[in-house]
């Protein structure tokens, strides 16, 4: 990693939108998302990726600095034939962050920042300044390199993802019977989310495409944040809300997480403190205190 610092923006919902409507563009970034991602890749058909390229860059440099932190630009693939251009087009206008799919492990992340440095250096950006969130699990080869991230330069979040990696693996469907993910993709899940807790970056969920059922949505969302996700991705504006919702500590949490807090801080020998019938350890406190830490500056 380098120096930045992901918590300076909020980072509980990562809202898509198509590179090649300025209209869609522009919804989504006067909407309530944290983050807005302007795509290159999947939402953009080969003959339109050039001018796409142009309305994205036309589209941040209309926007202020504070503005621009929020918005990001998915690229292509570094696999592919786009992911230069993507970046040569983009970068000057300074983008709030990249997004990297396919990623086949931290190599990728350490080829994206040898790219983008030259284009900071020589469009006057700090040099390292551009943050990356990568989509780790697009592919077979990609779910045995989730653990090995840590330390990758400009990394502050990591994503997985369903769709293309039921694509890689010649499956029917990424669903059981029941319409819950099947095993291997509640695995990618998983090694997702200690692949970035091992790196020290932001764990974001993968979309959920039924943009229409938000109470599925929410009940997910609120799961997959007990389990340690502390983002979404969202496909639709309607799904922000209940994003940002389900990913904001409520007031009950903020105020037990201090209560713990304070109860190790007025006994700074103790180990283990009586509590509410219960013991809390150590552990408990670790937990308090990154509650707190997604409410406070």
């Amino acid at each position: 990693m380098t120096d930045i610092q992901p918590t300076r923006i909020r980072m509980r919902s990562w809202l898509f939108a198509p590179g090649d409507s300025v209209k869609k563009m522009a919804k989504a970034a006067e909407g309530d998302a944290d983050i807005v991602i302007f795509d290159l890749e999947d939402a953009v058909v080969e003959s339109g990726k050039e001018g796409a390229r142009a309305s994205i860059a036309e589209f941040l440099s209309g926007k202020s600095e504070n503005e621009r932190a929020r918005l990001w630009v998915r690229i292509n693939p570094l696999d592919g034939p786009w992911a230069a251009d993507d970046l040569a087009a983009v970068i000057p206008a300074r983008p709030g962050g990249i997004m990297l799919p396919k990623s086949r492990g931290r190599h990728d992340v350490e080829e994206l920042d040898r790219l983008i440095t030259p284009l900071e250096d020589e469009n006057g950006i700090a040099t390292g300044s551009t943050p990356v969130i990568a989509l780790v699990t697009e592919t077979a080869a990609a779910m045995f390199t989730t653990g090995n991230y840590g330390g990758a330069p400009r990394l502050a979040a990591m994503t997985w993802g369903a769709e293309d990696l039921a694509d890689s693996l010649g499956a029917q469907s990424n669903k059981d019977f029941e319409g819950d993910f099947a095993f291997t993709y509640k695995l990618a899940r998983s090694l997702c989310l200690l692949g970035a807790a091992a790196a020290e970056v932001v764990p974001v969920e993968t979309i959920d495409t039924n943009f229409r059922d938000l109470q599925a949505l929410r009940k997910r969302a609120i799961e997959v944040r007990r389990q340690g996700y502390r983002g979404m991705l969202a496909i639709h504006p309607a799904q922000v809300p209940v994003i940002n919702e389900a990913f904001t500590p409520s007031d009950e949490e903020v105020a037990e997480a201090r209560e713990i807090v304070d109860l190790f801080e007025a006994n700074p020998g103790a180990g283990t403190i009586g509590w509410k019938g219960g013991m809390l350890d150590r552990p408990h406190l670790s937990r308090a205190r990154q509650l707190l830490a997604q409410v406070e500056d």
